[in-house]
Protein backbone atom coordinates (compact mmCIF):
# COMPACT_ATOMS: atom_id res chain seq x y z
CA UNK A 1 0.00 0.00 0.00
CA UNK A 2 1.20 3.49 -0.87
CA UNK A 3 -0.13 6.55 0.90
CA UNK A 4 -3.22 7.88 -0.82
CA UNK A 5 -3.52 11.51 -1.77
CA UNK A 6 -7.17 12.02 -0.92
CA UNK A 7 -9.69 11.23 1.76
CA UNK A 8 -13.45 11.10 1.38
CA UNK A 9 -14.36 8.30 3.78
CA UNK A 10 -16.29 10.49 6.22
CA UNK A 11 -18.99 13.01 5.31
CA UNK A 12 -17.71 15.47 7.92
CA UNK A 13 -14.28 15.73 6.33
CA UNK A 14 -12.97 17.43 3.19
CA UNK A 15 -10.76 15.73 0.66
CA UNK A 16 -7.07 16.39 0.84
CA UNK A 17 -7.24 18.35 -2.41
CA UNK A 18 -9.81 20.63 -0.77
CA UNK A 19 -7.54 21.13 2.23
CA UNK A 20 -4.67 22.14 -0.01
CA UNK A 21 -2.18 20.42 -2.28
CA UNK A 22 0.64 22.30 -0.55
CA UNK A 23 0.34 19.79 2.30
CA UNK A 24 2.04 17.23 0.07
CA UNK A 25 4.95 19.47 -0.92
CA UNK A 26 8.47 18.49 0.12
CA UNK A 27 11.24 20.97 -0.62
CA UNK A 28 14.79 19.76 -1.37
CA UNK A 29 15.92 21.30 1.91
CA UNK A 30 13.24 19.49 3.91
CA UNK A 31 14.05 16.23 2.13
CA UNK A 32 17.73 16.60 3.03
CA UNK A 33 16.97 17.36 6.67
CA UNK A 34 14.54 14.44 7.01
CA UNK A 35 17.01 11.94 5.58
CA UNK A 36 20.09 13.39 7.28
CA UNK A 37 18.78 13.74 10.84
CA UNK A 38 19.09 10.04 11.81
CA UNK A 39 22.72 9.95 10.66
CA UNK A 40 23.48 13.24 12.42
CA UNK A 41 22.03 11.78 15.64
CA UNK A 42 24.14 8.62 15.24
CA UNK A 43 27.23 10.73 14.62
CA UNK A 44 26.53 12.88 17.68
CA UNK A 45 26.18 9.77 19.84
CA UNK A 46 29.51 8.43 18.59
CA UNK A 47 31.30 11.74 19.13
CA UNK A 48 29.86 12.39 22.60
CA UNK A 49 30.40 8.77 23.73
CA UNK A 50 34.03 8.77 22.59
CA UNK A 51 34.57 12.04 24.47
CA UNK A 52 32.96 10.52 27.55
CA UNK A 53 30.06 12.98 27.52
CA UNK A 54 27.50 10.26 28.25
CA UNK A 55 24.46 12.41 29.11
CA UNK A 56 24.70 14.06 25.68
CA UNK A 57 25.29 10.66 24.08
CA UNK A 58 22.09 9.33 25.65
CA UNK A 59 20.15 12.40 24.48
CA UNK A 60 21.48 11.80 20.96
CA UNK A 61 20.02 8.27 20.96
CA UNK A 62 16.73 9.62 22.27
CA UNK A 63 16.70 12.06 19.35
CA UNK A 64 17.56 9.19 17.00
CA UNK A 65 14.63 7.09 18.21
CA UNK A 66 12.28 10.05 17.88
CA UNK A 67 13.31 11.16 14.39
CA UNK A 68 13.44 7.64 12.98
CA UNK A 69 10.29 5.91 14.13
CA UNK A 70 8.26 9.12 14.42
CA UNK A 71 9.56 11.20 11.51
CA UNK A 72 12.13 10.09 8.96
CA UNK A 73 11.39 6.36 8.88
CA UNK A 74 7.69 7.05 9.20
CA UNK A 75 7.73 9.26 6.11
CA UNK A 76 9.65 6.56 4.26
CA UNK A 77 7.11 3.93 5.32
CA UNK A 78 4.33 5.97 3.71
CA UNK A 79 6.53 7.14 0.81
CA UNK A 80 5.50 10.73 1.43
CA UNK A 81 8.90 12.13 0.44
CA UNK A 82 8.23 11.35 -3.26
CA UNK A 83 11.46 9.41 -3.70
CA UNK A 84 11.86 6.58 -6.25
CA UNK A 85 10.45 3.49 -4.56
CA UNK A 86 13.66 1.46 -4.62
CA UNK A 87 15.69 4.29 -3.11
CA UNK A 88 12.92 5.07 -0.60
CA UNK A 89 12.83 1.48 0.65
CA UNK A 90 16.63 1.25 0.68
CA UNK A 91 16.85 4.31 2.92
CA UNK A 92 14.13 2.92 5.19
CA UNK A 93 15.98 -0.39 5.55
CA UNK A 94 19.31 1.37 6.15
CA UNK A 95 18.05 3.83 8.76
CA UNK A 96 16.06 1.19 10.64
CA UNK A 97 18.90 -1.36 10.40
CA UNK A 98 21.30 1.11 11.98
CA UNK A 99 18.63 1.55 14.67
CA UNK A 100 18.61 -2.27 15.08
CA UNK A 101 15.09 -2.65 13.70
CA UNK A 102 13.67 -4.09 10.51
CA UNK A 103 12.46 -1.35 8.17
CA UNK A 104 10.58 -3.84 5.99
CA UNK A 105 8.71 -5.30 8.97
CA UNK A 106 7.90 -1.76 10.13
CA UNK A 107 6.53 -0.81 6.70
CA UNK A 108 4.42 -3.95 6.30
CA UNK A 109 2.97 -3.88 9.81
CA UNK A 110 2.33 -0.13 9.84
CA UNK A 111 0.54 -0.05 6.50
CA UNK A 112 -1.54 -3.03 7.64
CA UNK A 113 -2.33 -1.06 10.79
CA UNK A 114 -3.71 1.75 8.62
CA UNK A 115 -5.78 -0.62 6.51
CA UNK A 116 -7.14 -2.67 9.44
CA UNK A 117 -7.10 -0.26 12.36
CA UNK A 118 -7.37 -2.12 15.70
CA UNK A 119 -8.67 -5.28 14.00
CA UNK A 120 -7.81 -8.70 15.44
CA UNK A 121 -4.92 -9.07 12.99
CA UNK A 122 -3.53 -5.57 13.56
CA UNK A 123 -0.21 -6.63 15.09
CA UNK A 124 0.95 -3.06 15.58
CA UNK A 125 -2.28 -1.94 17.26
CA UNK A 126 -2.61 -4.98 19.53
CA UNK A 127 -1.44 -3.21 22.70
CA UNK A 128 -4.29 -0.68 22.40
CA UNK A 129 -6.68 -3.45 23.51
CA UNK A 130 -4.87 -4.05 26.78
CA UNK A 131 -3.91 -2.13 29.89
CA UNK A 132 -1.26 0.51 30.49
CA UNK A 133 0.88 -2.08 32.28
CA UNK A 134 0.39 -4.49 29.40
CA UNK A 135 1.52 -1.86 26.90
CA UNK A 136 4.71 -1.28 28.89
CA UNK A 137 5.32 -5.01 29.35
CA UNK A 138 4.88 -5.72 25.63
CA UNK A 139 7.78 -3.43 24.70
CA UNK A 140 10.69 -5.92 24.87
CA UNK A 141 9.05 -8.37 22.45
CA UNK A 142 7.27 -5.98 20.08
CA UNK A 143 9.95 -5.72 17.38
CA UNK A 144 10.41 -9.50 17.34
CA UNK A 145 6.66 -10.12 17.11
CA UNK A 146 6.30 -7.60 14.27
CA UNK A 147 9.16 -9.24 12.35
CA UNK A 148 7.65 -12.71 12.82
CA UNK A 149 4.23 -11.41 11.74
CA UNK A 150 5.75 -9.92 8.58
CA UNK A 151 7.62 -13.19 7.91
CA UNK A 152 4.43 -15.27 8.21
CA UNK A 153 2.16 -12.96 6.22
CA UNK A 154 4.43 -11.60 3.47
CA UNK A 155 6.32 -14.48 1.91
CA UNK A 156 7.62 -12.47 -1.09
CA UNK A 157 9.36 -10.11 1.36
CA UNK A 158 11.19 -12.88 3.23
CA UNK A 159 14.58 -12.34 1.54
CA UNK A 160 14.59 -8.68 2.60
CA UNK A 161 13.31 -9.56 6.08
CA UNK A 162 16.00 -12.23 6.44
CA UNK A 163 18.72 -9.82 5.31
CA UNK A 164 17.61 -7.22 7.84
CA UNK A 165 17.19 -9.76 10.64
CA UNK A 166 20.66 -11.21 10.08
CA UNK A 167 22.08 -7.70 9.76
CA UNK A 168 20.67 -6.74 13.16
CA UNK A 169 22.16 -9.86 14.77
CA UNK A 170 25.56 -9.19 13.19
CA UNK A 171 25.58 -5.60 14.45
CA UNK A 172 24.68 -6.77 17.97
CA UNK A 173 27.42 -9.43 17.87
CA UNK A 174 29.94 -6.80 16.74
CA UNK A 175 28.85 -4.51 19.59
CA UNK A 176 29.39 -7.33 22.09
CA UNK A 177 32.70 -8.41 20.57
CA UNK A 178 34.18 -4.91 20.67
CA UNK A 179 33.21 -4.29 24.30
CA UNK A 180 36.68 -5.36 25.50
CA UNK A 181 38.13 -2.34 23.68
CA UNK A 182 35.28 0.18 23.92
CA UNK A 183 31.78 0.19 25.41
CA UNK A 184 30.49 2.68 22.82
CA UNK A 185 28.88 0.20 20.36
CA UNK A 186 27.30 -1.98 23.05
CA UNK A 187 25.89 0.98 24.96
CA UNK A 188 24.47 2.28 21.67
CA UNK A 189 22.82 -1.10 20.99
CA UNK A 190 21.35 -1.23 24.49
CA UNK A 191 20.00 2.31 24.23
CA UNK A 192 18.33 1.93 20.81
CA UNK A 193 16.82 -1.45 21.74
CA UNK A 194 15.62 -0.11 25.09
CA UNK A 195 14.19 2.98 23.38
CA UNK A 196 12.15 0.86 20.99
CA UNK A 197 10.47 -0.79 23.98
CA UNK A 198 8.53 2.45 24.53
CA UNK A 199 6.96 2.43 21.06
CA UNK A 200 3.88 0.32 21.98
CA UNK A 201 3.05 2.75 24.79
CA UNK A 202 3.78 6.00 22.96
CA UNK A 203 2.65 5.20 19.42
CA UNK A 204 -0.17 2.72 20.08
CA UNK A 205 -1.67 2.70 23.57
CA UNK A 206 -1.78 6.46 24.16
CA UNK A 207 -3.03 7.60 20.70
CA UNK A 208 -5.71 4.93 20.20
CA UNK A 209 -9.03 4.06 21.85
CA UNK A 210 -9.87 0.41 21.25
CA UNK A 211 -13.26 0.82 22.94
CA UNK A 212 -14.51 3.26 20.31
CA UNK A 213 -16.66 1.94 17.48
CA UNK A 214 -16.52 4.89 15.09
CA UNK A 215 -13.40 5.42 12.94
CA UNK A 216 -13.11 9.09 13.96
CA UNK A 217 -12.95 8.09 17.62
CA UNK A 218 -10.62 5.10 17.42
CA UNK A 219 -7.66 7.46 17.19
CA UNK A 220 -7.52 10.26 19.73
CA UNK A 221 -7.42 13.93 18.82
CA UNK A 222 -4.74 15.76 20.82
CA UNK A 223 -4.54 19.50 21.31
CA UNK A 224 -2.98 21.86 23.82
CA UNK A 225 0.45 23.43 24.17
CA UNK A 226 1.63 21.04 26.87
CA UNK A 227 0.92 17.90 24.86
CA UNK A 228 2.49 19.26 21.71
CA UNK A 229 5.51 20.53 23.64
CA UNK A 230 6.10 17.08 25.11
CA UNK A 231 5.62 15.44 21.69
CA UNK A 232 7.65 18.08 19.81
CA UNK A 233 4.64 18.88 17.62
CA UNK A 234 4.28 15.26 16.47
CA UNK A 235 1.12 14.17 18.29
CA UNK A 236 -1.26 14.44 15.33
CA UNK A 237 -2.19 10.79 15.13
CA UNK A 238 -5.82 11.17 14.08
CA UNK A 239 -4.86 13.59 11.33
CA UNK A 240 -2.21 11.17 10.12
CA UNK A 241 -4.62 8.23 10.02
CA UNK A 242 -7.10 10.25 7.99
CA UNK A 243 -4.54 11.69 5.57
CA UNK A 244 -1.48 9.39 5.54
CA UNK A 245 -0.08 11.00 2.39
CA UNK A 246 0.84 14.16 4.31
CA UNK A 247 4.51 14.13 5.47
CA UNK A 248 5.23 14.78 9.13
CA UNK A 249 6.44 18.37 8.68
CA UNK A 250 2.95 19.39 7.48
CA UNK A 251 0.97 17.72 10.28
CA UNK A 252 0.57 20.96 12.24
CA UNK A 253 -0.80 22.81 9.19
CA UNK A 254 -3.09 19.86 8.44
CA UNK A 255 -4.39 19.90 12.02
CA UNK A 256 -5.11 23.65 11.89
CA UNK A 257 -7.14 23.24 8.71
CA UNK A 258 -9.06 20.27 10.10
CA UNK A 259 -10.01 21.80 13.46
CA UNK A 260 -13.28 23.40 12.22
CA UNK A 261 -14.31 20.10 10.65
CA UNK A 262 -13.50 18.16 13.82
CA UNK A 263 -15.55 20.64 15.84
CA UNK A 264 -18.55 20.21 13.55
CA UNK A 265 -18.14 16.43 13.80
CA UNK A 266 -18.30 16.68 17.61
CA UNK A 267 -14.83 15.27 18.23
CA UNK A 268 -13.51 16.40 21.60
CA UNK A 269 -9.73 16.79 21.84
CA UNK A 270 -7.53 15.49 24.64
CA UNK A 271 -5.46 18.20 26.28
CA UNK A 272 -2.74 18.17 28.88
CA UNK A 273 -5.17 17.62 31.74
CA UNK A 274 -7.28 15.00 29.95
CA UNK A 275 -7.12 11.40 31.11
CA UNK A 276 -6.12 8.75 28.59
CA UNK A 277 -6.98 5.23 29.71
Amino acid sequence: MIATTDNATDPHLPTLSQLGGDLLHVTPGRLFVTLALPFVAMGCYTLFALLGWWPLAVVSVMVLSFVTYGSSSHDLVHRTLHLPHHFNDFMLSLIELLSLRSGTAYRLSHLHHHQHLLADDDIEGATAHGSLLGAVASGPTTQIRIWLWAWRNHQPMRPRLLFEGVGILILIIIAIATFRWTPVPLVYAALVIGGSWLFPLITVYIPHDARATQPLNQTRLFRGRLVQLIAFNHLYHLEHHLYPAVPHHHWKALADRLDPHFERAGIKPYRGSSKVA
